[in-house]
């Protein structure tokens, strides 16, 4: 196996595993929303430095740095937004979401007092966190080593997946299906965004569409 090679299993394995053990964590563990951001923390940042250490390659601690396409993701994010959140008052008469105050109560602690405290890290700290391991690591990782369809694929797949553990009771199996058929078109959005090695373009659509879903949070919960 040529070292090409061996990178590439390197940080596909890694990210799996990386997936894998969150899966764990919320599905077994279940901790309250603090214990499992700072455990999520030391797994994805864990998952990437392991990675840097094995193979020398420090690429994803450097795509922090400036993008022509921020230009680019900065009327998007707000697009997002506007979206998500016309798209849930247009269609509120025919969706029930009312299981996710109860969920998110029951499996991280969140209630309606400390739904905003946790919008806001979900917003500005998690989207980077998650940017950086699906895009800054999964994706420009096998990118870089020149395995453009797997990165594409891999990461968005991956970053959709992940997502199942949190959802999965959220609403009925054809929701669930939905959600990952979205998130996974735009995982392969965000890395389109980042192919140039920077992160920051899809980290500013990714807040844009958390405070979508954390403005009809706010409204499920009747804060506002």
């Amino acid at each position: 196996m040529t070292d090409t090679k061996k990178r590439a299993a390197l940080a596909a394995g890694l990210v799996t595993a990386g997936c894998a053990v969150m899966a764990w964590v919320e599905g077994g563990l279940s901790p309250v929303y603090p214990v499992k951001s700072a455990l999520k923390l030391a797994v994805f940042g864990g998952c990437a430095g392991l990675y840097v250490l094995l193979s020398g390659d420090r690429g994803p601690f450097v795509t922090f740095r400036r993008s022509s396409a921020v230009r680019l993701a900065a009327p998007l994010a707000l697009g997002v937004l506007v979206f998500l959140l016309g798209g849930y008052l247009l269609l509120s008469p025919w969706l029930d979401l009312s299981a996710i105050p109860e969920s998110l109560a029951a499996k991280e602690g969140i209630t309606k007092d400390t739904f905003p405290l946790a919008a806001a890290y979900i917003t500005f700290c998690n989207s980077l966190l998650e940017e950086f391991f699906f895009r800054g690591f999964a994706f420009l990782a096998l990118y870089r080593l020149g395995y453009t369809k797997l990165a594409y694929g891999f990461s968005a797949l991956a970053f959709a997946l992940y997502h199942v553990s949190i959802t999965s009771n959220w609403g009925s199996p054809a929701l669930i299906a939905l959600m990952v058929a979205g998130l996974t078109a735009a995982g392969l959005f965000f890395n389109r965004l980042d192919r140039d090695g920077s992160l920051l373009p899809s980290w500013l659509v990714h807040m844009g569409a958390n405070l979508g879903t954390n403005a009809v949070g706010m409204i499920l919960f009747g804060i506002v």
